[in-house]
This record gives structure tokens, C-alpha cells and sequence, in this order.
């Protein structure tokens, strides 16, 4: 294993809070001096078959602890799932069927083991320790809470004062989840930042319990394709891990430039420096080419980004241009280069030089589909190859060079 240091760099990375942060160092001390490996938990109710990318924040943070040598629980929530998390809705949610939640759950095993080591993951359903559990047990759970705290949660606090129903077997979902805690002896456990309340439950029934209270971890919850709403299927703005790989390309390429490091951030392990120093549209590709291969393969990422890069050519580019340049050796330095403001201005589409810098500066240039920023930058042509150039918004060039 890491040493401590180490680990949490990786641990906290993306993270929004760690309820305690010395606690969770004070475990990794314990876990490195006797080699004993802490006890992960994340729930993931199976109330819908198939999970998107917003799902996969908490299992990427699952490989993260696993890479380090954890062990690391999937529990499928097939008993809370019957009852329905109250967390983030106005309203009671409607109760899935038995034979709905284990149907879900079977999805769920076939998608996670596209991020996670399948030889080194426990998954385990909730169902083990609560179908068995009596009624007088279900009570003697009951009694470990308070309903004055149980009205602290924002959700109920909310529904109460407008006067909208709650129903009794709402208040044991967290609970419910705050037990499995309990029955699974976690160290950590990780969940969305909406469901820091239920974490929280888990903490205090554990040391009901006579048990050392596990670490709480809240991670993001992600923005969908729109960039403003978290991402979920009802929105319609999610990406799902059985998208058809062009498709799951394409979504990913529609994200803001802004959103697309926050996903490099939460759904890869890739250096967020390098990311940023890439052309914002190379980056977006790389992106979407990761995301493809993680759940696809790698050969199915580099189609995709080549299948995309000619659709996006052949849409943006029109079959006549406004201007045909050909180069030849007088017009190049150095062997075979030329200044992009030396190339913008041949195209006769500006008035000068310092007119051709100040559109490549103000992002107005773009070459082969690749916005150009830097003006100092420069091409390297190759005998008989066309460059598709777009300058402004409307006006468009193909350049060719052709040695003498």
C-alpha cells in the first residue's frame, strides 16, 4: 500500500466533504501498521436498469480506494429500494416491486464491473440482514432515532411545512441505510452530497452499536449533458453506460468546455494539468474517447472519435469553398511550416496580418476542425494534403501545398 500521504491524494480528489478527515487519516495509519485493509461501503438502490455516468461517481471513487488496496462493498439496496429514498423528492415516492428491484439489480452487476475489479469487489444486497429481520427488531432499530432529528432533513422539514404527506415507512429508509453500516462493519462510506444526512445516520448507529463510526465521504453530484441540472434519466440529460458507442461520443462532445474538467476530474484518474494545457476540442475528444473505452473498449473509443472527427468535417465543412490557397516552397520557413497568421492572411479573407492575429487570438480560426487560440503557433504542411481552414463564422478554405 501508499503511504498515507499518498492515498489521499487520490482519496480526496473530487471529494466535497470528509466527515473526519483526521479520522480517515487515523484509519489509514491503523490500516497500513496492520496491513489490514479498510472496508469501503457504497448503496446504490436499483430503482431504474440501467446506470449513467452521474452513477458512476461514487464507483470511480470505489476503484479509487480498491486501486489502494481497500475492500470495497457494492451493496445493492434491494430491500431499501422498496421503500423508495425520500431524499430530494416533494412527494412519497412510489414503491418498486420485488420482482422490479431484483430484475434492476442483475443490470447493475453486468455494468459495474466495467470500472471495478470483478476478483476484487464484494457485492452484497441489503436484503440479507433486513428480509430476515423480525418486527421486534424492526422496532428495536426504531428506537435508535429521534423524530425531532428525523424532521431535521431538509426534504421532510420542507414537505411537513407545506403540508404535503409524509409517510411513516419514509423515515426508515435512512434508518435502513444507517444499518447497513452496522451489519457491514464500514470504515467508509461514500455517497452524493444529497445524502449526507443518511451518511450521518450510519456514523451515529454504528456507535449505538458498540462499532468505531465510519468515515463519511460526499462526492458531487454530476451535471448532465445540459450543464445546470444533476444528470438523470427523467431530465433526459444523462449518458448511459449501454449508450451504443458513437452516441455516447457525441453526448459527451456536447458538454460545455467548462463542464468537461469537472468530468475528467470525477470519471478519470487522467493529470488535470495536462488536460487543461490540450486545445480545449482535443481535450473534449480525449475525453470522450476515455469515456468510450472505459465502457466499450479501446478500439470502439478510436472509432468513435474517427467516425466523429469525419461527421463533424463533413457537416461544418462545405463540399465548394470560399477560397482554394496552394502553398509551395517560397511560401514556407524552415522546411515545410508556415505561421498560421502567415496562412490566414494568404487566404486574402483579411485585410492584414495584424487583423489575421487578432481573429486566431479571439478564437475565430480554426484548422481541420481544431479551434486555433495561439498566433504564434505553427502548421507543418505535407506534400498534397488539404487543410480545411474556417475563418470567421462563414467563410471557409481549403489550402493545399504542393512542392516545386
Amino acid at each position: 500500500m501508499k503511504d498515507v500521504a499518498q492515498q489521499l491524494d487520490l482519496i480526496l480528489r473530487g471529494a466535497v466533504e470528509v466527515i473526519q478527515q483526521t479520522e480517515l487519516e487515523a484509519k489509514l495509519k491503523r490500516s497500513l501498521s496492520e496491513k489490514r485493509p479498510l472496508r469501503i461501503k457504497a448503496g446504490f438502490d436499483p430503482t431504474a436498469p440501467d446506470l449513467h455516468l452521474g452513477h458512476t461517481v461514487l464507483i470511480h471513487k470505489l476503484k479509487h480506494f480498491q486501486d489502494l488496496g481497500h475492500q470495497v462493498i457494492f451493496l445493492i439496496g434491494d430491500f431499501t429500494g422498496m421503500i423508495g429514498d425520500p431524499t430530494g423528492v416533494s412527494e412519497t415516492r412510489r414503491a418498486l416491486t420485488k420482482e422490479q428491484v431484483q430484475e434492476n439489480a442483475k443490470t447493475y452487476q453486468r455494468q459495474i464491473f466495467k470500472i471495478l475489479d470483478p476478483e476484487k469487489t464484494t457485492i452484497d444486497f441489503n436484503s440479507r440482514w433486513m428480509g430476515p429481520m423480525t418486527a421486534d427488531g424492526l422496532i428495536q432499530l426504531a428506537a435508535h432515532y429521534r423524530v425531532a432529528r428525523m424532521m431535521e432533513r431538509d426534504d421532510f422539514h420542507k414537505r411537513y411545512h407545506e403540508q404535503k404527506p409524509i409517510s411513516v415507512h419514509e423515515f426508515l429508509y435512512p434508518l435502513v441505510q444507517g444499518y447497513d453500516s452496522v451489519a457491514l462493519k464500514a470504515d467508509v462510506e461514500l455517497g452524493g452530497t444529497d445524502q449526507k444526512f443518511n451518511l450521518l445516520v450510519g456514523r451515529e448507529l454504528q456507535r449505538d452499536y458498540g462499532q468505531e463510526s465510519q468515515v463519511v465521504i460526499t462526492m458531487p453530484l454530476l451535471e448532465g449533458t445540459d450543464g445546470v441540472k444533476k444528470m438523470s434519466k427523467s431530465v433526459g440529460n444523462y449518458i448511459a453506460l449501454e449508450d451504443k458507442p458513437g452516441e455516447m461520443f457525441g453526448k459527451v462532445m456536447s458538454i460545455s468546455d467548462q463542464l468537461m474538467y469537472r468530468y475528467y476530474e470525477l470519471l478519470t484518474t487522467e493529470d488535470l494539468g495536462r488536460a487543461r494545457s490540450l486545445h480545449p476540442m482535443e481535450a473534449k475528444q480525449t475525453l470522450a474517447e476515455l469515456i468510450v473505452a472505459q465502457y466499450h473498449g479501446a478500439e470502439a473509443g478510436k472509432q468513435a472519435r474517427a467516425e466523429f472527427a469525419q461527421k463533424f468535417q463533413k457537416q461544418e465543412f462545405p463540399d465548394e469553398p470560399d477560397v482554394r490557397v496552394q502553398l509551395n516552397s517560397s511560401d514556407l520557413r524552415d522546411g515545410k511550416v508556415i505561421g498560421i497568421v502567415d496562412l490566414v492572411a494568404k487566404t486574402g479573407l483579411v485585410p492584414s496580418k495584424s487583423e489575421a492575429r487578432r481573429l486566431i487570438i479571439q478564437g475565430g480560426v480554426e484548422i481541420d476542425g481544431q479551434k486555433q487560440s495561439d498566433a504564434n503557433t505553427t502548421l507543418q504542411v505535407v506534400h498534397g494534403k488539404q487543410y480545411r481552414l474556417k475563418v470567421g463564422r462563414r467563410k471557409f478554405v481549403i489550402v493545399e501545398y504542393r512542392e516545386s
